[in-house]
């Protein structure tokens, strides 16, 4: 009996430091998503290293949920002289598309924002997937490509914000499908995959801008 009056005191114990650390862990990820911002000066610094980095998107790739779970979701981590070679292409890219007498603020933003940043992620959906998943349910194939956009959004996010949890400023950039087809020669990637957006980041080299909100008792509603 006093055995067991022990092991039942310890599993309380356990449970009770159980809970206080979910409940750290939740105080500490709802910090992370308000800290979230969008960097618009970046550093090439990190203070993690390139296999924690690596292991941010391999931990989004796997756990984020999709639609179907079709599992349509791709990332390409580009680092070092990868890195640098993407915002390369972008620039020579603007350069064919955007006025002479504006491309200097242009060329200033891609250095200073994104090029001067540690990595990128890009982020892709597979067509074939959401093709496949077409033929398959007629009746959604109207939604899936929509389903898509919602997928490769939460993998968007969530690797956001971990990269601000680990002490990066980053943003989220549009430059496709400018950089499409020179991108895909430039990695070797399969023609199926449709770049979605591209997340350079690196240590933060100023603090961001003020964000206004507006009221959140319009922006929601409880009915309980």
């Amino acid at each position: 009996m006093i055995c067991l009056c022990i092991i039942g005191k310890f599993y309380v114990h356990l449970r009770r430091i159980i809970i206080e650390n979910r409940q750290n862990m939740n105080k500490f990820y709802k910090e992370a998503v308000a800290f979230r911002r969008s960097y618009y000066m970046i550093e090439r610094q990190s203070h993690v290293s390139d296999a924690e980095i690596e292991d941010m998107v391999r931990q989004v790739i796997k756990n984020v949920p999709s639609a179907f779970n079709s599992q349509s979701s791709r990332i390409v981590l580009l680092l070092g002289d990868h890195h640098v070679r993407l915002w390369d292409i972008t620039l020579e890219t603007l350069r064919k598309v955007v006025a002479p007498e504006a491309f200097g603020g242009t060329e200033k933003k891609i250095r200073t924002a994104f090029s001067a940043g540690y990595g990128t992620a890009l982020f892709f959906e597979d067509q074939r997937i959401i093709k496949n998943l077409q033929e398959r349910f007629p009746l959604y194939a109207d939604s899936f490509p929509g389903y898509s956009l919602q997928t490769s959004a939460m993998h968007q996010i969530t690797l956001w914000t971990m990269l601000e949890d680990a002490g990066f400023g980053a943003s989220l950039q549009h430059y496709n499908p400018l950089i499409d087809d020179e991108v895909r020669r430039t990695w070797d990637l399969p023609a199926e995959w449709r770049l979605m957006a591209q997340m350079p980041f690196g240590a933060p080299g100023q603090d961001p801008a003020p964000k206004t909100f507006e009221p959140i008792d319009e922006r929601m509603r409880v009915f309980k």
